[in-house]
């Protein structure tokens, strides 16, 4: 068996005889929408989906675009890119940022009503003059059209954004319902390569909506509560392919 995947796993799984709160980050609410099955085996029964492999080319823009914008961060100055998007912001500090961005711990929030943590781990936020917040996500491709959050499936991302917003405000902060994405798409029309990958930067502006988090919350956690395994998602290729392979091998 793979050292990175256990189809078998005993930990971190929903019981809802234990008393101590369960943690549900924002990648799992977004696997129950996209599947409840998937989400009822992974986080009950802990049989989840075989990872992917890890982009590790987004991983490292992600972390040179956090470390540039905590230098402007470090001075209180306006980042040059804001300039040019005339985006009258600058990065915010709080004692808790690094904490915030840390996946596995995040922004957390104690739902009562399900007695879940929520947690999300934010790229970035800015803030304005009156203190509220703006949250950032960093997002890095390479294509030859412009990029845009146009498509079907960049639902997920407004999703993503959409949640962290919700996590925010539930800790007592302000903020705007406005988003930006700063999206990295990687030029392919260079001369030559010289050891280095040369990007686009352009900054999105995105209009939130969280009012979808509650109920969803609320309908995760009744999945969890079931006895039953609920009917997969309509487009999920994970079950379409457990249940090919179920009758091929009947």
């Amino acid at each position: 068996m793979s050292q990175y995947y256990n189809p078998q796993r005993k930990t971190n799984l929903y019981n809802p005889t234990i008393k101590h709160p369960f943690k549900l980050s924002r990648s799992k609410i977004d696997l129950f929408l996209e599947c409840p099955r998937c989400f009822f085996l992974d986080r009950k029964l802990g049989v989840g989906r075989p990872p992917g492999f890890p982009f590790n080319l987004n991983s490292a823009v992600d972390a040179l675009l956090k470390k540039e914008f905590d230098i402007h961060r470090a001075k209180d100055q306006v980042h040059p890119l804001m300039k040019e998007y005339k985006i009258d912001l600058i990065p915010y500090t709080h004692e808790k940022l690094d904490e915030w961005r840390e996946n596995f711990k995040g922004v957390q929030f104690l739902h009562v009503a399900t007695n879940l943590i929520i947690t999300g781990a934010v790229d970035d936020i800015w803030v304005d003059k009156k203190g509220v917040l703006y949250v950032v996500d960093y997002k890095a491709t390479s294509k030859n059209d412009e990029v845009s959050l146009d498509a079907d499936w960049q639902i997920s991302y407004k999703r993503q954004m959409e949640i962290y917003q919700w996590l925010l405000r539930q800790n007592g902060f302000k903020v705007s319902d406005t988003g930006y994405f700063v999206y990295c798409n990687g030029k392919t029309d260079v001369k030559a390569f010289d050891a280095k990958l040369e990007f686009d930067v352009k900054i999105i502006a995105y209009e939130g909506d969280a009012g979808w988090v509650e109920k969803t919350i609320l309908d995760a956690h009744k999945c969890l509560k079931s006895k039953k395994i609920p009917k997969a998602g309509k487009d999920c290729d994970y079950c379409a392919y457990r249940e090919a392979v179920g009758e091929v091998c009947k």
